[in-house]
């Protein structure tokens, strides 16, 4: 008989659930063919099926129906499961994303014809919040956190109808309970830390108010065939040189065939499995020599196919994905107050965004639109995505992503903010969440950090409370105990800021750094600060293009209410964070923001972005720097939950901003970065994260009037790898010149001094990185800018020159957005930018990365005009 494969896909809930694709591994006969599609449908039986299509849900006043029988028979809409009653309405057209009921406080149903015939198990994989689970108008269950599953034992006798019911909050946050020692502003209202739901929904000026309520996560009938499987717990470590994978695997009935061998197969290794009893296969395999899983900005992220051989006569394989192998540990530096991670055995500079969520209706969004942030993360240079305390864990789909991208993932338990209740069902609660949380996402290398709360240390703190009244065991004793059984691998750390004076000290442990941001500190205070890890940092009104202001804002005026609303603030705050980026505005720039925003918008909306980029790019040179104390930083947020100058570096359409491509520029994994260092003069700094070393050339170059040559100088560089130089500009250039116009003996002679790192052997700009003497913005120039489009295979690029240094170029296309964009070029030098469709041309479908497929496609011809803030117009072109 010919061997067969089931490829078994994580969903996007559990780990137990999949989906099967059949691959023919040998023959090609008519009855092979037929046999082997036979022996498919008999494998995928063997899985949890989704109950995912034919649900339908209503929603009545809080308490209205207390039955399934008191339900009325109209009203109901069609429903996707896993999904929420705002996905529900907005497929329905019904849902107001700018005002969205308080849904949180109504009653919803949810209800699906069951068929079936004896005893089955069904998996509940995630009910938000308060919700009971009706069967035939039986009540089997009541459930009170949305981040646990649940398995009900059911009989079916032919049809039956099962019903969820998900009550209002209200009865909840009223009960009274332990009294509280502190109540945080960021949330409302402040009893929530009573409930077990996610406090998106529930921030006032921080997301859109839209709440979490329904099966947010997968609906499953387990099978009822009798070899059926129950659940599958994969684990991966290191053994000195070798791999280890280990599994368990449960069945949902007791398996009587003693001849039944079993075998897991990693790699080439393969290693034959136990039988514990009559329900539990058991075993591991050892991969000799393993290639280790790396961020991808430090080597490759490494997976090995995992499959599980069942020979009882079928030779049926099942593919149980992809595996990886790393070690993963905090370095504390020489004085013991740093925290930095080292992958296996190597420091890692730890850099990337706060994650939000990929679709606050659904809470998870579509693997396309995982795919599309994980890419543009990927490609700015990113390695580290924190999933905080206020958001949700995250989907299988999300984890098994960050192990294909390379992409580590600092993860809080759902806790933020609150003094939450100590007592006994509290604490039962919290331990079933975080076991199943951690068993779920077992197999998963990417999880480098597991951190108990978010800012539950600093709010007790900043509210005057001493080290000894502000502690919580849930913190210190309950769930570092669970990670040390369940995933000992991942380094704890008890809060999110903590480890200083004050938790929120930036000098020592964790810390979330706002000095440049809400605070309004100055550049130089990112130095003053010697932050050791930010996991939370950069806070702006980062403003989009003009493409998602007109489309998905609807405005670019920005005193419309659309506009304010849209901006965040911090509650009972008399500022915003639109007043933080014209602080920048006006003290880097020197432009009055007011006077220009109403003078000149379109010129207040492009200084905006490009002051957001270049303080993206300033603080991270810093951190980043030979001889920086910092181990990595986390900028606050990924992407906007709604459209408009939210905190994203990514838009909520899904496009990136200014302040991501400032970014780009200072994150890569080889770069160089300058610092200026006042009197000494600048600094130039060397970067390779890479494992193969660098043979490159080093090129300065000093403009004056942004054309004519002052200063230059090239020197040879050889970078070892996973290594960093410092070397100063004036060693190279082998002269005084004063780069920082800190002497000032005279005028300055000079705008721009410009580095640029060359391979050596092909001459390819390898990084390239700028100083500006002086930042504000003066007089605009006639740059002797020319842009052509050009046709690139199947699609478009521009080509750009210039005769004068141009300042923060942007692109602005009709139909495009520029690969890569706000970006500095010097003169004379072309410049090749490829150009994205903004929708899926004619006969094209877009891939979730962006890139295209050919079908007889027809692109839109680019039509569009560049831009620089040192322009005096813009250049247009198509």
């Amino acid at each position: 008989m010919d061997a067969l494969t089931i490829d078994l896909v994580p969903d996007n809930g559990d780990a137990s659930g999949v989906l099967a694709n059949v691959h023919h591994e040998a023959g090609d006969s008519g009855d092979a063919v037929q046999t082997n599609a036979a022996l498919a449908r008999a494998s995928q039986t063997l899985w949890p099926q989704r109950l995912e299509i034919g649900w339908e849900c209503l929603s009545t006043a809080a308490g209205a129906c207390a039955s399934p029988a008191d339900l009325p028979a109209h009203g109901w809409l069609a429903a996707q499961v896993p999904g929420t009653v705002a996905s529900a309405r907005r497929a329905a057209g019904l849902l107001d994303l700018a005002n969205p009921p308080p849904l949180a406080f109504d009653d919803h149903w949810y209800r699906l014809t069951l068929e079936g015939t004896g005893q089955r198990r069904l998996r509940l994989h995630g009910l938000a919040t308060l919700a009971e689970v009706w069967l035939g108008g039986i009540r089997l269950l009541d459930s009170d956190s949305m981040f646990v599953a649940h398995d009900l034992d059911i009989e079916l006798n032919g049809s039956a109808t099962l019903a969820l019911c998900f009550r209002s909050l209200a009865p909840a946050l009223a009960a009274k309970r332990s009294r509280a020692r502190w109540r945080p502003r960021l949330v409302s209202p402040p009893t929530l830390r009573n409930v077990r739901t996610t406090l998106l929904g529930h921030m006032p000026g921080w997301c859109p108010s839209v709440q979490a309520v329904g099966p947010w996560r997968p609906v499953e009938l387990l099978s009822d065939a009798p070899h059926a499987f129950d659940t599958v717990d994969i684990a991966s470590r290191l053994d000195g040189d070798d791999g280890l994978v280990s599994l368990t695997l449960r069945f949902l009935h007791p398996h009587h065939d003693a001849n039944c061998r079993a075998s897991l197969k990693c790699g080439d290794a393969v290693s034959s499995l136990q039988w514990r009893d009559a329900y539990t296969l058991t075993g591991s395999v050892r991969v000799p020599h393993v290639q280790r899983w790396w961020p991808h900005t430090h080597g490759e992220p490494t997976l090995y196919a995992l499959s599980l051989q069942l020979d009882d006569g079928r030779a049926i394989s099942h593919a149980l994905g992809l595996v990886g192998f790393r070690s993963i540990e905090v370095e504390r530096g020489a004085d013991g107050m740093g925290f930095a991670l080292r992958v296996n055995d190597l420091p890692v500079f730890c850099r990337g965004a706060c994650w939000t969520s990929a679709d606050l209706v659904t809470l998870s969004g579509s693997e396309a639109q995982l795919r599309r942030a994980f890419t543009l993360a990927r490609d700015a240079g990113m390695n580290m995505l924190r999933v905080g305390g206020t958001m949700v864990y995250e989907s299988d789909a999300f984890y098994a992503l960050a192990d294909e991208y390379g992409m580590l993932v600092w993860q809080d338990f759902t806790l933020a903010n609150f003094d939450y209740p100590n007592d006994a069902a509290f604490s039962a609660s919290i331990e079933r969440e975080a076991t199943q949380f951690l068993t779920r996402t077992r197999r998963f290398a990417s999880l480098a950090v597991l951190c108990g709360g978010s800012e539950v240390d600093q709010q007790a703190a900043m509210f005057g409370l001493p080290p000894s009244m502000r502690a919580q065991p849930l913190f210190t004793e309950q769930l570092p105990a669970i990670v040390a059984r369940e995933r000992s691998d991942v380094p704890y750390v008890s809060n999110s800021p903590s480890g200083g004076v004050w938790p929120f000290s930036t000098n020592e442990g964790v810390t979330h750094y706002y000095g440049v941001g809400a605070y309004q500190r100055p550049l130089d205070d990112v130095r003053r600060s010697q932050v050791r890890f930010a996991a939370e940092c950069l806070a702006f009104a980062n403003v989009p293009d003009d493409a998602t202001l007109r489309d998905a804002l609807g405005t670019t005026h920005l005193h419309d209410p659309r506009w304010k609303a849209t901006v965040p603030r911090d509650p009972g705050a008399g500022w915003d964070f639109d007043d933080v980026r014209d602080h920048y505005l006006q003290t880097l720039y020197g432009v009055e923001p007011a006077r220009l925003r109403y003078e000149d918008p379109e010129r207040y909306l492009d200084l905006s972005r490009a002051v957001v980029a270049e303080l993206m790019a300033d603080v991270f040179a810093e951190w980043r720097r030979a001889g920086s104390s910092c181990g990595g930083a986390l900028v606050w947020q990924l992407q906007d939950l709604r459209p408009g100058a939210g905190w994203g570096l990514i838009d909520a359409t899904g496009r990136p901003k200014s302040a991501l491509h400032g970014l780009a520029g200072t994150l890569q994994p080889i770069q160089v970065v300058i610092t200026d260092e006042g009197l000494n003069g600048l600094d130039i700094h060397l970067l390779n994260e890479r494992a193969q070393p660098l043979h490159a050339q080093l090129d300065l170059l000093c403009l004056r009037d942004g054309s004519v040559k002052v200063a230059s100088a090239s020197c040879a560089i050889e970078l070892a790898p996973h290594s960093a130089q410092r070397l100063s500009a004036a060693a190279c250039l082998g002269q005084f010149f004063d780069f920082t116009h800190a002497y000032r003996f005279g005028p300055r002679a000079h705008d721009v001094t410009i580095a640029t790192l060359r391979d050596k052997a092909s001459g390819r700009i390898v990084s390239e990185a700028f100083h500006l003497p002086e930042r504000r913005i003066g007089e605009r120039h006639d740059l002797g800018l020319t842009v052509a489009a050009e046709r690139n295979g199947d699609g478009w690029q521009l080509v750009i020159e210039t005769r004068r240094f141009a300042r923060f170029l942007h692109i602005v296309d009709t139909h495009y957005r520029a690969a890569h964009d706000w970006f500095h070029l010097p003169p004379n030098r072309r410049c090749v930018v490829p150009l994205i469709p903004l929708t899926p041309p004619d006969g094209l479908v877009a891939h979730a990365s962006n890139a295209v497929f050919k079908a007889d496609a027809t692109y839109a011809a680019p039509a569009g005009e560049v831009r620089a803030v040192n322009a005096i117009s813009a250049t247009f072109y198509g």
